[in-house]
This record gives structure tokens, sequence and C-alpha cells, in this order.
């Protein structure tokens, strides 16, 4: 039996990759191909940065309100096929459909807040001794924008970049992750239908070392929106570097969810639960360092490990799951590899672990709770990207900060507490880009996020992140017919 396929979308229609290739998609579940999609080239990414190239031309002249009404029309658009956009993700990377479902509902409301961005490209006027001179600014977009997104939440990280570049006047081209391309493939056909015009936003499937590669390095595209590991990260702006153009990086975490010894046991059982256990792991914001006062390490850990084994295992479409397969072999081998290294280094393992790996034929890791863990481990300073908690215990506040920071990321983190000097101070000294308070995974449109160190540079969502997708021109203006008395001397 044939597979379905899927093609690039290229000027705004379905477009076969031109050597005819296509690439398996396999289903988590059973780890079987389910569709194909197109393996693109460099030939592909030159069509699709050129349509690009050609349409920002005329995009960038329409003015707010059009792009406003395109966008919020696409946002009402994701809405209404949210429940196929999530079961297509669901079934392509193994996460459950609660989680995707509330992801594209909810990204309907983040592009009508995208679109709302469209008003604000606000310049400025600079004041001047000198009354007959005007300074003033206007904010410019940057042209062709490259946008490869991780492969765990596709439609919600590469919307974070692509939704503000259209805002801001740029076109776009996405490269989506191979292993979960289909989601990206159908918004883009929504965004035809809300009526943004062709080649405004393009879509080409295939390998990163390969199409992803000939995004980046193709000198039309200005500007390079990259989600995913700090290895791949080091190649893509290699690549970038090559052509002198910036990159905004959303990169891996090693994040810590700190407990203090006066936090509420039962809401911190599901304030560690939601870190790391959600998404199978499988998010950068994981909070897979669990650093919990000496005071109450042994208690917490006991409730964490009891509710990991009641963890619901299964097929992620089915409403009832509460954890699906790892999205494909690289990302569940190497999960298999640490675990079994940290046990070697003499971690302890409370629930979970290889003894309890599944044979159901996906690729099903347990909820697993590393206890034993010192932050000098491998487990502790590489990020899995998977259900593995790495227990760390602290004797005080300072040590808990010491600890939390002594990794090379610094994406997000959690501090728990009912002190809020404490969470003041801890949260002011933790080097990380986000921190939540008393909560976890949490996200707004309106509010920044990024990382430092490791973790990227740039920031996505609100003013700070819309800052990224125009750049300010300074425009002069002299009214005294007079003013050049000496055209060898800088004014």
């Amino acid at each position: 039996m044939s597979l379905p396929r899927t093609n690039h979308w290229i000027q705004g229609r379905d477009t076969a990759p031109e050597s005819g290739d296509y690439l398996p998609t396999l289903d988590p579940m059973n780890r079987q191909p389910w569709a194909q999609i197109a393996a693109g080239d460099e030939a592909d990414v030159r069509a699709a940065v050129t349509a690009a190239d050609d349409a920002f031309r005329s995009w960038r002249r329409v003015g707010p309100t059009q792009r406003a009404n395109i966008l919020w029309k696409l946002g009402d658009l994701i809405g209404e096929h949210a429940e196929e956009l999530a079961d297509l993700e669901s079934r392509d990377a193994g996460k459950v459909i609660r989680e995707v479902l509330t992801q594209q509902n909810m990204l309907s409301t983040w592009y009508h807040y995208y679109a709302s961005l469209a008003y604000q490209l606000d310049g400025r006027q600079i004041p001047h001794d000198k009354a007959s001179l005007l300074a003033v600014t206007v904010r410019e977009p940057y042209g062709v924008i490259g946008v490869i997104p991780a492969f765990n939440s596709p439609m919600l990280l590469g919307s974070l970049s692509l939704a503000p570049a259209i805002a801001a006047g740029n076109t776009v081209v996405v490269k989506p992750p191979e292993v979960n391309s289909q989601s990206l493939h159908l918004l883009a056909k929504l965004a035809t239908e809300a009526g943004l015009p062709d080649g405004v936003l393009n879509v080409v499937h295939g390998y990163g070392a390969v199409a992803g590669d000939a995004l980046v390095g193709d000198p039309r595209v200005r500007k390079v929106f990259f989600t995913g590991g700090a290895d791949s990260a080091r190649l893509v702006t290699a690549r970038a570097a090559q052509g002198l153009k910036q990159c905004v990086l959303e990169l891996g975490g090693k994040s810590a969810n700190i407990f203090f010894q006066d936090v509420d046991l039962d809401r911190a059982v599901d304030g560690v639960v939601t870190g790391i256990f959600a998404a199978a792991g499988q998010t950068c914001i994981a909070g897979s360092r669990l650093l919990v006062h000496e005071s109450i390490a042994d208690e917490l850990v006991h409730r964490v490990a009891a509710r990991a084994r009641t963890i619901r295992l299964g097929d992620p479409r089915d409403p009832r799951t509460e954890m699906g397969p790892m999205s494909q072999a690289k990302i569940y081998d190497g999960v298999v590899s640490r675990v079994a290294k940290a046990v070697e280094q003499g971690a302890a393992v409370e629930a979970g672990g290889l003894d309890r790996l599944s044979d159901q034929g996906g690729w099903f890791f347990p909820p697993t709770v590393l206890s034993g863990i010192t932050n000098d481990m491998d487990v502790a300073q590489n990020e899995l990207f998977g259900p593995v908690l790495s227990v760390i215990r602290f004797g005080d506040e300072d040590e808990a900060v010491a600890i939390a920071n002594d990794t090379p990321f610094g994406l997000a983190a959690g501090v728990w507490t009912d002190d809020f000097r404490r969470a003041h101070r801890v949260a002011r000294n933790l080097d990380a880009g986000t921190i939540w308070v008393n909560t976890y995974r949490s996200l707004h449109p309106a509010t920044p996020f990024g990382g430092i160190k490791d973790s990227g540079h740039g920031r996505e969502n609100g003013l700070d992140g819309f800052a990224e997708f125009t750049q300010p021109k300074a425009i002069w203006f002299e009214s005294d017919e007079n003013a050049i008395s000496d055209p060898f001397s800088l004014r």
C-alpha cells in the first residue's frame, strides 16, 4: 500500500521535490512509516527563497491593517483546524493529544496577539541641538527570514518566529523538522486561505544537513531563527557567519526546579511532574534537575517516584494517555545510554529505569527518577530530552543557587517557596532567561522567552522578541538651506 505524500509549499501551492525523492516519516507508536515527505535539496530551497524574495518587494509595503487582518484570520483558521493539526503532531512526534490540542487552541489567540504587533513598528524622533535638523528612526523588515523549528512542537515553535516575521513585513521560508513536518505544511495552506499573498510563507521539507544547510547558506536569507540543540546550533551559526547574517537561537536546557523546605508537598509533586514528565520530557524547558532541600528530600522523592509509577503510557492520541513514546530512535537510544551511565556512576533508580523498558513496540521510556545524583555527573550536565529526573539535594539557599547555575545551559528554572523574599533573591541570582516562581511551563505571547549561555541568544515573544524582526533606519532632515558651511568638516 502506498503511503500518503506531502510536498513542499512554494509560491502558494503544493510543489513536488525537484529530485522526485521522498523521506519516510515514522509513527513512534510502532516505528513504522505512515507517510512520506518531500526530500528537499538546494534546488527546492532556492525556489522557495526566490518566491519569498520576490514577494518581499510588495509585502513590505503592505499596511499594518492588512497584515493584521490576515494574521487574525489565520488564528481563527488554526482554531477551526485545531484537532487536525493536533492529530498530525501527535502521530508524528508521539506527544499526547491533550497537550498538542491545547497548544493548537492556544495558538489561535497567539496569532491574534501577533496580528496586533503589526501596529507596533514605532520609530522615534531624536532631539538635536540644531533646530533646523530633524532626526527620526523608522523600523524596516529584514527581508527573507529562515525559520528552522525543533521537532517536539513545530507549530508552536515555528509560529514564535514566522508569525511576528510576517507581522513586521518580512517573508519566510520554513524548514520543518523531518520527523514532524505535517502540521507546518497544513499551516501554510491555511495561511493562503487566510489571504496571505503567494510567496510570503513557504515550506521546504527535508533533512537539516541538506535543506536546512541550503536555507541558512542562501545569501538572500537575511536572518535565521533556529530552535534545537547546541551542537546543531554551532553548525547553523558557522554556516550563517559565512554570509555575515544574524541568528536568533533557542536551544536546549538543563533547568533546575528548586524546592525549598517550606513548600506544600502535595503541590510540590505536581510541580515536579509538570516540569519533567509532561511531553515525555521532550521539551527544552524540562525541569530535569530536581534540586530539593535535604530536610524534605526523602518525602518528596518518595511521593514523586510513586506518582511516576502511576503515569499512564500508551497511544498519544488516546485522551486517557498521560505520556506517549519518544519521538525517534536517536533520542530514545540517547536516553537509554545516559541512564545506564548514571547507574554506573552511582545513581539509584527510584522509579522507571532500564529494567522497566516497555515491550509495546514503540519508543517508550518509562518515567524515571534517579537519586544520588551529584551535579558533576553526565546526567546532570547533559540534556537528555526524555522523561528522566535527576534528584540533587542541597543544604541552603546559596548552595541551591550555585548548583543551579553550575551548568553550561541557562534557559529556565523553577523556584518553589512560600517566602517572598527568598523567591525574589533566588530568582534574581539564577542564570536563566525565564524563572517561574511556584509554577512551571507557563508561556504567553507577550512575555519574552529565550536563554543565555549554551541555551542560545536573542528573544522570542513580546515586544522584545518583535524587535528581532526589524532593524532601525535613521533618517536626517535639514531645513536650513545654508547649513553646510564647510563641506570638509563632520557636522
